[in-house]
């Protein structure tokens, strides 16, 4: 195997650990993983394309300088990554005017743009698609409100009003939701 198809295997929690040691090559890799979920996250959140691009800069630069605070034995890293990426939309919508300011230019190191490898092709199709089986196979209950958040950008005070369910309950059932999707994906990367 190439040396580099077995970088992109890395997992999230060996990348960040990687980055925490100033790793460009694992940021690099970890960035691509994860740029266009973390994009799409914020724009969905945000509905601002320029507000998206601006908390997706942020939360890369977060994760550049904070890596080191990352523990696996608290979650994998990609559900450190997206702790991040929430806090730098919420900052973001709190003070949007504010929010490019807080980046600066050196801050985050520049990754270069390329297009992605067949077998980097090949791995993120069959991730979407194992990300995708296993919301499927959540119980609706558990599925519905994930997806609305998700896929469709609501916020849980908007699916709790469009379900008529209380506000606690669709924050149980979207965290039972993701504690199951951890579960059933661990292993994957």
């Amino acid at each position: 195997m190439r040396p580099d198809v077995r970088r992109v295997a890395d997992s999230d929690g060996e990348l960040l650990g990687r980055i925490a040691e100033r790793d460009l090559e694992a940021f690099e890799i970890f960035y691509r993983r994860y740029a266009r979920a973390v994009y799409g996250l914020a724009l969905r959140r945000l509905r601002d394309r320029e507000g998206a691009e601006d908390a997706t800069r942020r939360a890369f630069a977060a994760i550049w300088r904070s890596a080191a605070t990352y523990l696996p034995e608290l979650g994998g890293g990609a559900r450190w990554l997206f702790t991040v990426a929430e806090n730098a939309i919420v900052d973001h919508a709190r003070a949007p005017a504010r929010a490019a300011e807080l980046v600066a230019p050196d801050e985050l190191p520049e990754v270069t743009p390329r297009d992605p490898s067949p077998e980097l092709v090949a791995e993120n199709g069959w991730l979407a698609f194992r990300v995708h089986a296993a919301v499927a196979e959540l119980p609706e209950q558990e599925r519905v409100p994930l997806e609305l958040a998700y896929w469709e950008g609501r916020s849980e005070s908007e699916i709790a009003e469009q379900l008529g369910l209380p506000l606690g309950t669709v924050k149980t059932r979207t965290r039972s939701a993701l504690v199951r999707l951890t579960t059933s994906l661990e292993g994957l990367r």
